[in-house]
């Protein structure tokens, strides 16, 4: 995991992030008009990429400051890749994040440490307003409020022509006086160095099905089409998204995700309800550490604009489709079906005890031809349902593969996934191959302390699951299964997913975060402390009380860092807990 050290220096203005609200304001009248955007369409032009006069320089090939599009390195701070070692090296330290209207000094100085008389340093391509003192070698800027982007800046030193780069962040400043949109999104390639998704739609967006939108992301504008997901989470105020992209121009993230690479489809899962930003990914990498030869779920965390307005932080994730199969060895033709309620328990009954119409009750079908095929789940249903002891033994292994449905059960009952031990779940089928049957977990923001309305969750609490989910019953109740199961249960909390890997995987992400995490909640913890009270007539809280009816109930709300020391505390409690006796 790439982790940071850059972000907790040069900031000396990082304390008034707590005074910023960082929200989708409307912008500043009077402010010039946006050189990059169609005053008609409110989309990216094909020359986007120059800016007029004075706030940034135009795009000229070895003069432009801003970021070399989709370069994708966040801490580069060092000169040029010689072939013989440079006698300065110019360097003016790591890589400065400021917000619009910060001003900050930095200091050229030689990498190398040589101090001799006579050596004159200067900076190549100033941006407009910043200044530097050849006597002091000293950088000084306070960036417009148009002028937020990535700049890089070349250092130099005159006497024998080296240089060196200065990474200099200029974070959006949503709601300071005079602010104006983002000027050049293709420029805005970071935010405290998270990648940073510009979407820009017409209309709005809708969960019934894909409508065109256009991406800037790192440098480059996909045409793109867009939709809202989620169901009970379709009453949050910040959405979870689905992008399609074409197929000759595929979705790729060169630093974060460990290989996020040629998609064709990417998930933004929100983080309304996760305040600390890190639930699904947490949950995401630990079930890739404890089945690593399981399908994986790559995520990575991203700041979205739409429509030039912050929305914010949101986790970046693997879409389940064949895409996703075939890159974890499974075909790409296999049937995939998504658990998508509660009844989706391997039973021929539904939760609340009555017969169920039909086997698939409960899923639907994502991938697979016929699409209104059901036949192979049908088997597998009544596999589970309706098997002997003995069969059941001895399938176990040919009909699923055991290692990830056993594995499905200590990752669930490990996280509490009380949403998740049935329903958000997906199963693959290879009829060709005639299985195994796959499972691939998703939607896991209920967990590591709290329901999936925010509520919380004992640390010490043992359900099984067994009463939710047949297919977890019957294994817990085969010795030659449960056994085997159990002990590995016990060798991974003292390994691969022990409280030291976990906590240090926690660390990861708040570093990685940054201030990101502060501005987002700047910009949504109103929302998220009143969210789905009962009607009173303020709709503006109240349209997610149907859906979340005892969201509103909580009075243990927590700022962003509490949430987060409120998992680790929950972390430690739970696997100590566990140490001694498993569910």
């Amino acid at each position: 995991m790439r982790t940071r050290q850059w972000w907790a220096r040069g900031l000396a203005g990082l304390a008034c992030l707590a005074l910023v609200a960082c929200g989708g304001g409307e912008s500043t009248t009077g402010a010039p008009p946006d050189p990059g955007f169609s005053d008609a369409e409110g989309l990216p032009r094909p020359d986007a990429g120059t800016v007029d006069g004075g706030t940034q320089p135009s795009s000229d090939a070895g003069t432009d400051p801003r970021s070399d599009a989709g370069t994708g390195t966040p801490d580069a701070g060092s000169g040029d890749a010689g072939t013989a070692p440079q006698a300065c090296a110019p360097t003016a330290g790591d890589t400065r994040w400021v917000l619009e209207g910060e001003s900050f000094t930095a200091q050229v100085t030689c990498a190398t440490g040589l101090k001799e008389a006579g050596l004159r340093f200067g900076v190549k391509n100033l941006p407009a307003g910043a200044t530097f003192d050849e006597s002091t070698a000293t950088l000084r800027w306070t960036p417009a409020m148009n002028q937020g982007a990535v700049w890089m800046l070349t250092l130099e030193e005159r006497t024998t022509g080296e240089t060196g780069t200065l990474k200099v962040g200029v974070a959006n400043n949503d709601n300071a006086p005079g602010k104006v949109d983002i000027v050049d999104p293709v420029a805005y390639t970071e935010e405290y160095g998270l990648p940073v998704v510009h979407l820009f739609f017409e209309g709005g967006l809708t969960s019934g099905g894909y409508r065109p939108a256009q991406v800037v992301y790192r440098g480059h504008r996909y045409t793109i089409e867009a939709k809202f997901r989620g169901a009970t989470s379709s009453v949050f105020p910040k959405r979870s998204m689905t992008f399609k992209f074409a197929e000759d121009d595929l979705f790729s993230e060169p630093v974060f995700g460990d290989g996020f690479k040629d998609r064709k489809r990417v998930v933004l899962i929100t983080t309304f309800n996760d305040n600390s930003y890190l639930r699904s990914r947490l949950a995401f990498d630990l079930w890739h550490r404890l089945s690593p030869n399981a399908v994986r779920i790559r995520t990575f965390s991203v700041v979205v604009y739409a429509n030039n307005k912050y929305r914010g932080l949101y986790t970046a994730a693997d879409h389940a489709d064949k895409r996703l199969m075939e890159w974890n060895g499974i075909d790409d033709d296999s049937d995939l079906f998504k658990a998508d309620t509660a009844d989706a328990n391997f039973s021929r009954l539904k939760r609340n005890g009555q017969t169920k119409e039909y086997l698939h009750f409960g899923f639907e079908k994502s991938e697979g031809t016929p699409p209104g095929n059901f036949s192979t789940l049908h088997d597998f249903v009544a596999w589970v349902a309706d098997s002997s002891n003995d069969r059941f033994r001895q399938e176990f292994g040919t009909k699923l593969k055991a290692r990830d449905y056993e594995d499905w059960w200590i990752f669930n009952t490990l996280i509490q996934g009380n949403d998740s031990q049935a329903k958000n779940a997906y199963h693959a089928f290879d009829p060709k191959a005639g299985g195994p049957w796959r499972y691939i977990p998703w939607d896991l923001d209920a967990s590591f302390g709290q329901n999936f309305d925010t509520t919380r969750t004992s640390a010490t609490a043992r359900p099984t699951y067994a009463s939710d989910n047949l297919l977890f019953k019957r294994m817990l109740a085969e010795p030659t299964i449960a056994g085997p199961m159990r002990e590995r249960y016990r060798q991974a909390l003292k390994n691969e997913v022990s409280e030291a890997a976990v906590q240090a995987m926690i660390d990861g992400y708040v570093q990685e975060l940054g201030p990101n995490a502060q501005r987002d909640e700047a910009r949504w913890a109103t929302e998220y402390r009143n969210f789905a009270k009962p009607p009173t007539g303020n709709e503006e809280y109240e349209t997610g009380y149907g859906n979340f009816p005892e969201w509103h109930l909580r009075q243990d709300f927590k700022t962003h860092a509490e949430e987060v020391e409120y998992i680790r505390q929950w972390v430690h409690k739970r696997w100590g807990a566990f140490q001694s006796q498993l569910p």
